[in-house]
């Protein structure tokens, strides 16, 4: 757990509170003590009627202290009574195993309640704890589910052994979710999900469908071991924004053979150099 983190959040609340600064620091005070734990589903229940459904108000400087606090936790889009639930969950003592307490709350949670218990995995205590809840998680249906585990969180990249990885990023270009905003993408590339998403290429092509110019970030370098070349040349011969992607991702390889076919395509190269590509943190078709 983040205590620097969880303490950021404490202090944001708190400051947007007004009125109801007293009842939540009393509350989470309570929890932190050793209250029994309808406290806690107490303050859970009342946070939205007492603090609010509002955006969570953060400056540059709060997102700056926020990643400085964890590297890749952006709160940004938290709504005050998500972070206040997030919060108590974090700071509650209970007598049950935490990951117990979560999966009841996962449980009875609505849609909204879900993310916002998701978006908090990274500030919680017993994190290798959470790994069945959070695999239910990603088998969700819901979109914003999927994304409150997946995008600005750094659980997946602290947590995730290689198959769970390789399976999210899978999935997200499955339910067009972007890769851009998922931590750890280029530290957490491996061979294995090069060639997995190689065959996703393959089955895409075949159907005569469009690929996401994020998959060549992943890919490129192991473009080689890979046997990868073949679809870079194709993508780098494609449409713009496919062009650019390949021709950035080739250029962080540092193989001759890669060197060599990026050199084939000038235009893509000479791009690179002036700065002009996109970098593959694209989303979807649109420069960045």
């Amino acid at each position: 757990m983040s205590e620097r983190s969880v303490d950021l959040l404490r202090h944001w609340i708190l400051r947007q509170a007004k009125e109801q600064r007293a009842w939540f620091e009393e509350r989470v005070n309570a929890l932190t003590e050793g209250a029994p734990e309808r406290e806690l589903h107490t303050v859970m229940g009342l946070a939205p009627r007492l603090l609010g459904k509002e955006a969570l108000v953060l400056s540059t400087e709060d997102l700056s202290q926020a990643n400085s606090a964890l590297e890749g936790w952006r709160p940004e889009g938290l709504s005050l009574d998500g972070a206040a639930r997030i919060v108590a969950l974090t700071m509650y003592r209970g007598e049950r195993p935490f990951a117990e307490t979560f999966k009841d709350l996962r449980r009875t949670a609505d849609a909204r309640e879900l993310v916002a218990l998701y978006r908090g995995l990274p500030l919680y205590p017993e994190p290798e704890s959470l790994a069945f809840e959070v695999g239910e998680g990603l088998r969700s249906n819901m979109l914003g589910v999927f994304e409150a585990i997946t995008q600005h969180n750094p659980y997946p990249r602290m947590h995730f052994d290689e198959h769970r990885w390789n399976h999210m990023i899978l999935k997200a270009l499955f339910v067009d979710s972007s890769l851009a905003n998922i931590v750890g993408l280029d530290e957490r590339a491996n061979p294995e999900l090069a060639r997995q998403l190689l065959d996703h290429i393959h089955e895409r092509w075949a159907a005569g469908r469009t690929i996401s110019p994020e998959v060549w970030r992943c890919i490129g370098p192991y473009a080689v071991e890979a046997g990868a070349l073949d679809e870079f040349e194709k993508a780098l011969s494609g449409e713009p924004s496919g062009q650019a992607a390949a021709a950035l991702a080739l250029a962080d390889n540092p193989s001759p053979q890669a060197k060599s076919l990026l050199a084939a395509h000038p235009e893509a190269a000479a791009n690179i150099a002036k700065g002009q590509a996109e970098r593959v943190s694209i989303v979807k078709n649109e420069v960045v």
